[in-house]
């Protein structure tokens, strides 16, 4: 076997490639667990989610000395075997719907520990993430303030709440996911002054306690600089406020965002790197205002559970158009994986079961959906060989695929299957058709 055509693609620890020439993932042959669990299936690696929280766990510790706290993010991901994780783990999570919420509660998440974001609560969601207990509010506008203090007020209680904060800064990653800027649908602008505004409304709130503030600039961050930039901007308006209004934050909560290799191109994150470059600015900018040093959260979703995952497609069809490219269809598509369709994500797509042989063809994979736009990746090398029944593997598939899946052309979504101890075990079964019209009339 040649081991020159895919030394380059394990880009995440947990793949190998034995002697059969398959993927291994998790230090189990792709193949067997297609063959045990169907296609397309979504595979988890548990034991790399518990090693990344607690990477980040550490790495706070270290960083803040007890002043820091990390958080899940779980729109990255979210059933009941992940919130089982955190709650062993001695993670935090943060919510944005009742949906997760719901989740969380049944799996015996303590709510106390949840921060529930979205930047149009309604009502019914405030009334339920009461209900759940859940510990603090991430406030993104005026009128959710007014609707959450409204709501404390009948239950005679006083809510814990952040306000979400865009410090104007630009991450220079996809524009669909760049949430810091100004121009955001989220949160009250600094350079403007409405954070400013908002936060002098929010201590005139009878039935809610501010806490201190939230921010999030993006997603695919690599390095510390991005985090540094907006601890900067929030550290020196934390000063103001005590200023201004005699109020010192407790909490600032800085996101998420650190990225995770879709590609070889990627680099390789260093967890107590980044966040101790942070901790030692946070300290250092603290001191330096006269500011009391902040309980500081970071929110990491993709990074814990993205290259934890990996998809598994059956091939169906191989079609080579003369003269222009040749589409390898698969068992699934933009209904399990929109990303691409999206926003043009990379990938790595590999050979499950011919990773020794030469990757002579360059093929489009594209999904079973009725639209034009159902690809997954475009020019993917794969073995001349490649035929209906082949077993392809997408990598990196653990955030933002099952969480964001459809039902698109009345397509059943896949099973989530976690990979623990060289053990595979259902975490969400398979769709069926019954599922698809339980809803009906």
């Amino acid at each position: 076997m040649d081991t020159r055509n895919f030394r380059n693609d394990l880009i995440c620890e947990n793949l190998s490639v034995n002697e059969a020439g398959h993927l291994c993932f998790a230090g189990q042959d792709t193949g067997d667990l297609a063959k045990q669990f169907g296609t397309p299936v979504y595979l988890m690696d548990e034991d790399l989610i518990r090693a990344r929280c607690r990477a980040y766990l550490s790495a706070v510790e270290n960083a803040f000395g007890g002043r820091g706290r990390v958080l899940y993010a779980s729109k990255a991901a979210s059933y009941k075997r992940l919130y089982e994780i955190m709650r062993e783990e001695n993670m935090g999570i943060d919510v944005v719907s009742q949906g997760e919420i719901y989740t969380a509660v049944r799996a015996g998440f303590p709510m106390q520990n949840a921060f529930f974001h979205s930047n149009n609560k309604t009502d019914d969601d405030i009334r339920a993430a009461m209900d759940a207990g859940v510990g603090y509010f991430v406030a993104d506008n005026t009128e959710e303030l007014l609707a959450i203090d409204r709501e404390a007020a009948s239950r005679g209680i006083r809510q814990n709440v952040l306000l979400r904060l865009t410090p104007g800064i630009d991450p220079h990653t996809y524009e669909a996911v760049a949430t810091g800027k100004v121009d955001s649908k989220f949160g009250f602008a600094i350079p403007t002054g409405q954070a400013e505004t908002a936060t002098a409304f929010a201590l005139s709130l009878k039935n809610t306690a501010l806490c201190g503030f939230h921010s999030h600039v993006g997603s695919q961050v690599f390095d510390a600089e991005v985090f540094l930039r907006a601890a900067n901007i929030m550290l020196r308006f934390i000063a103001q406020s005590k200023a201004k209004f005699g109020f010192e934050a407790q909490i600032l909560n800085l996101g998420g965002g650190f990225g995770v290799p879709y590609t070889a191109r990627n680099p390789k994150l260093d967890i107590a790197k980044n966040i101790g470059e942070v901790g030692e600015f946070i300290v250092r900018l603290s001191a330096e205002l006269g500011i009391a040093q902040p309980e500081v959260c970071f929110e990491p979703g993709r990074s814990i559970v993205a290259d934890a995952g990996i998809t598994l497609y059956t091939v169906g069809s191989v079609k080579e158009i003369t003269g222009y490219r040749t589409y390898v269809s698969v068992d699934g598509g933009m209904t399990d994986n929109i990303r691409y369709a999206l926003y043009g994500a990379s990938y790595t797509i590999l050979p499950a079961l011919k990773m020794g042989e030469p990757r002579n063809l360059t093929a489009d994979v594209a999904g079973r959906c009725c639209e034009s736009g159902d690809i997954l990746q475009k020019n993917v090398p794969l073995p001349r060989s490649t035929a209906r029944g082949d077993l392809l593997a997408c990598l990196t598939t653990g955030a933002y695929h099952y969480s964001m899946a459809s039902n698109y052309n009345r397509i059943p979504r896949p099973p989530v299957v976690m990979l623990r101890g060289g053990k595979a075990s259902v975490a969400v079964r398979r769709e069926t058709v019954d599922d698809l019209i339980a809803l009906d009339i």
